[in-house]
């Protein structure tokens, strides 16, 4: 049996907003496992869904470049949010991005063993820290690359502390220029930005979130003690209301929650009087 700390406790209740006696309980049944405590809390309705992110506090930025039909997006981080905000800082950053970009790494290793302006990147990233006097990393990273006509709309938000980038296909090439089409963009990637969807749409939302989503659904149903037909239906109606809300295309429009986000694409579609869809994203954020 592990060892319960009051660290735990805390940990658990920042993660959750459930009350301390209720989160030790959690994890005694979880054996400290902190996710699984987290669904212990969710099934007895005294948690929403906790991201593993939040347990980390990292400084740094994020950095997004476009080129074309393929862009990058980037977390480095540093120790204080005083260097994050120096050109020199950004600088580095952005050279990192651009590795990325150019070199299609697989992983943070392969980056770093990729060259940037013919000098390795780990080089470089050691030639930072030596410069700049603070602890670096490149934690995290994402590339989209768009197939046929089409265009990728990049955002930051809160100073680099959220980087998106989103990827739609069009039939007319005119269309990436149109400032209809721009405008619509940055909603896109602002909403993403905001709400962290867990996929484009219902079809894309992997197999093993989906499944551990329905398993925790049918257990809230199954702690009411309804007949099994009923506890089916109120999984069901909850998966529903999941990917309502975690899906992209499904979410509520942030800036008119009457329409959807596949409503605000429409309209932009019609008025520019093209055929607009949204074919995949990219969103990383500090501490993910």
């Amino acid at each position: 049996m592990a060892q319960i700390t009051a660290a735990m406790v805390k940990e658990l209740r920042e993660m959750t907003g459930a009350g301390m006696l209720e989160c030790k309980k959690a994890l005694v049944e979880a054996d400290g496992d902190m996710d699984a405590a987290v669904d212990v809390l969710r099934t007895r309705g005294l948690a929403q869904a906790a991201k593993k992110a939040g347990r980390a506090t990292n400084e740094g930025r994020v950095c997004a470049i476009v080129d074309g039909n393929a862009g990058a997006v980037c977390q480095v981080n540093c120790e204080t949010d005083f260097v994050a905000l120096t050109d020199k800082f950004q600088d580095y950053a952005n050279s990192f991005t651009a590795a990325v970009l150019a070199n299609k790494p697989e992983n943070v290793e392969a980056l770093l063993e990729s060259e940037v302006d013919g000098v390795k990147v780990q080089d470089a990233l050691t030639e930072a820290i030596h410069i700049i006097g603070e602890n670096m990393q490149i934690s995290n990273f994402a590339r989209v690359e768009i197939e046929g006509t089409g265009a990728l709309v990049p955002y930051l938000h809160m100073n680099g502390k959220i980087g998106v980038l989103v990827a739609f296909n069009f039939d007319n090439a005119a269309t990436a220029e149109d400032a209809r089409f721009q405008a619509m963009g940055k909603d896109v990637a602002m909403q993403i930005a905001a709400t962290s969807p867990v996929s484009l749409d219902e079809n894309s939302v992997p197999e093993e979130i989906r499944e551990h989503e329905f398993s925790i659904y049918k257990a809230q149903a199954a702690e009411s003690g309804k007949p099994e037909a009923i506890q089916e239906k109120i999984a069901t109606g909850r998966m529903a209301k999941f990917y309502k809300e975690s899906c992209l295309v499904n979410q509520d429009f942030v800036k008119n929650p009457d329409i959807t986000v596949a409503d605000h694409i429409a309209a932009a579609a019609k008025e520019i009087g093209d055929n607009i869809k949204v074919v995949s994203f990219a969103r990383i954020a500090l501490g993910e």
